[in-house]
């Protein structure tokens, strides 16, 4: 190996940190002799914190700063939540990795009430995520839905301030931070799926850099990318960003794939879901299979509507 140093870009917040960190001494481990440092880098999801997600444009906004340097040189790697990724990569990138996923499930925090059937008619609840919103209110439609952005500490603290009742965050993230005791309620899959390549970590690389992607190959664990090239597969046939109400669980067990999807409108008032099964190896086949289903049963319409009021 030629190569004595890696440069990892990532975010600066306490969890893009950890992330990062992580795979960092992944890394090392794997190779003793090799010097691996991180590199901060501001993405415009991280400026602009007073805007809804939906309304300035969805996922790139924490990762095409990231891309910028390592098309540039600048950085060999960076590491995302695979759920903040877009589908399609800027040209000459490419995901090198995707490492075995932690906990795809979503974590209601609510110290006063615990559950989302315990919460008063009413209810205040913050997440800045669309999906959640639409697949909660599908549940129950009486809660009051306010949007909460910010770093996973910055949104714990609004709950703490009194803002909300309860609010909504990914199960991994509070696990990687040692905050797992926070959760109340880990919300079952039938009031919400989760999102796509939710808990899951993507190392993207330059598509062009060999020595780099063969460095990576360990971290890569074909499972969870079996079943999350099939969650991707789905989101692009059906072409969500990060303002659409889509939620996707990919799940293998003894050698099956099965996808469940649904697609939502906003208020949660209407509901397309269903479930396929198949082949691991066939995972973008069946993503794209269950999509043109779906659409074709008044997901499209759906979504129309979606951007007609976008």
């Amino acid at each position: 190996m030629k190569r004595k140093k890696i440069t990892i870009g990532t975010r600066g917040s306490k969890l893009a940190l950890w992330q990062a960190n992580h795979i960092a001494d992944c890394i090392r481990a794997q190779y003793p002799d090799m010097d691996v440092e991180l590199l901060h880098i501001v993405t415009t999801g991280d400026k602009i914190l007073d805007v809804p997600l939906a309304k300035i444009g969805g996922k790139g906004l924490f990762t095409k700063e990231l891309e910028t340097a390592m098309l540039g040189g600048e950085i060999d790697l960076a590491v995302h939540s695979l759920k903040d990724m877009p589908t399609e990569l800027p040209e000459g990138l490419l995901l090198a990795a995707i490492t075995e996923r932690v906990d795809a499930g979503d974590a209601f925090i609510s110290p006063n009430y615990g559950t989302v059937d315990n919460l008063p008619q009413g209810a205040r609840i913050g997440t800045s995520s669309l999906r959640r919103k639409a697949q909660l209110l599908k549940y129950r439609p009486d809660l009051k839905i306010g949007d909460l952005r910010g770093n996973l500490d910055t949104r714990l603290n609004k709950l703490e301030n009194g803002e909300f009742d309860g609010i909504i965050l990914a199960v991994a993230g509070l696990k990687r931070l040692g905050w797992q005791d926070k959760i109340t309620q880990v919300l079952p899959q039938d009031i919400c799926l989760p999102a796509v390549g939710q808990g899951a970590l993507a190392i993207e690389a330059r598509s062009n850099d060999i020595e780099v992607l063969e460095m990576l190959a360990f971290l890569n664990h074909q499972e969870t990318r079996w079943a999350v090239e099939a969650e991707r597969a789905y989101l692009a046939e059906v072409e969500g960003g990060c303002q659409i109400p889509i939620g996707v669980s990919g799940k293998i067990e003894q050698e099956v794939l099965t996808l469940e999807a649904a697609i939502l409108s906003v208020d949660g008032a209407r509901q397309i879901r269903q479930i396929i099964s198949g082949s691991p190896q066939e995972g973008k086949k069946l993503g794209h299979y269950l999509a043109q289903q779906m659409l074709d049963q008044g997901g499209r319409e759906i979504l129309q509507e979606l951007e007609v009021n976008h």
